[in-house]
């Protein structure tokens, strides 16, 4: 067994025991930001405070937890619009400090928490994604100009950056996944080429100013109230159509994708450089609705045939540092098809896995 793993092994022994299901919401979040002992020390290690910059997200606000209960003698800085107040007061809560922020605006991130006060961390999530197609300029600001901005402002701040696995071409669905060594030329669509500008942005910013960092290429994250395996649990349960065509997909338990990213402010090079963030093996989506269809005693209403490519990722060098991720698809599977069952809340917030075409 390999160090990483040996480690992983030891931090799951070390944790609170995975449950069955979950009570409710608060229940939920609790478990996803448990903090591991190795997340706490590799927060030790790094040292000043941390900003999160687009906390508001689906993410954001598990994540600004999750270090906030790893790192308690850090000051924690949540950076968003927040048009949801809820979500800044139960941020405030948890001991986040919240600044509300337009990104949009250079002067307001200038203003923000810098190295002068202590921030010597920074976590970057802000993005456009749905309604891309509709509003390419607003995609692109967001997606590359606020990050020319904030690598210039945040220049050698360590520097973690959401990106995702849309910057890769579609590979071969019966292969190992795309590696960090392949080229970024992503198919057509202004999201997916944006997210390329994003990297760039801040490989420029890295390169010309010495800022570590890391790009966090990550592949659907799973919540019990959003993700892929919400989307198809909830169409077989409901008896919708499921469309196969992108016929497979990569899942990591949201907990488990917030805890790498954090750990990963430990683990920066200079200049930055892609990470893969995901789950061990590529997923079959047909599999997937056979297996919630089961739980729900339904059969999957499903169209189309599935394509012979996807956006699948190999997550090698993630498990090298980290092992694998802790909670295992068949537990998320679980999970979610209680969830569903009982009625939990949705974010109401559809992937549109199935969407090859680049058109969000």
């Amino acid at each position: 067994m390999s160090d990483a793993a040996n480690a992983a092994a030891a931090t799951a022994a070390a944790m609170k025991p995975l449950p069955a299901r979950f009570d409710d919401v608060a229940h939920l979040e609790d478990v996803m930001t448990e903090p591991s002992p190795a997340l706490v020390a590799d927060l030790a290690r790094v040292g000043g405070d941390i900003l999160v910059l687009g906390v508001g997200g689906k993410m954001g606000p598990t994540l600004a937890r999750m270090a906030r209960r790893a790192a308690p003698n850090k000051r924690i800085y949540g950076v968003a619009r927040f048009s949801d107040k809820a979500v800044k007061a139960a941020l405030v809560a948890q001991g986040v400090e919240c600044i509300e922020c337009d990104l949009l605006e250079r002067d307001a991130i200038a203003r923000l928490p810098n190295v002068a006060a202590g921030v010597g961390n920074l976590v970057f999530m802000a993005g456009h994604k749905f309604g891309a197609a509709g509003n390419a300029s607003l995609t692109w600001m967001m997606n590359a100009g606020v990050p020319q901005m904030v690598a210039d402002v945040y220049r050698g701040t360590r520097t973690v950056v959401f990106s995702t696995a849309c910057v890769y071409p579609f590979v071969p669905v019966d292969g190992p996944g795309a590696s960090e060594s392949m080229p970024a030329t992503p198919p057509p669509g202004d999201y997916a080429n944006s997210c390329v500008g994003r990297e760039r942005m801040f490989e420029y910013g890295s390169r010309r100013f010495g800022t570590p960092g890391r790009l966090v290429r990550l592949s659907y994250a799973i919540d019990m109230r959003y993700g892929v395996l919400h989307d198809v649990a909830s169409a077989v349960f409901e008896g919708r159509p499921l469309d196969l065509m992108m016929g497979h997909a990569d899942v990591i338990w949201q907990g488990d994708a917030n805890e790498q990213a954090l750990r990963l402010l430990a683990h920066c090079t200079t200049p930055t450089s892609p990470i893969n963030v995901t789950g061990p093996k590529h997923t079959s989506v047909r599999w997937l609705a056979a297996e919630f269809g089961r739980r729900f005693g339904r059969q999957p209403v499903l169209t189309g045939q599935e394509a012979s490519t996807a956006w699948l990722l190999d997550t090698s060098e993630a498990q090298r540092l980290f092992g694998a991720p802790r909670v295992g698809l068949s537990t998320m599977i679980d999970w979610v098809a209680d969830w569903v069952q009982r009625g939990g809340a949705s974010l109401g917030k559809p992937t549109h896995f199935s969407t090859r075409d680049g058109k969000y």
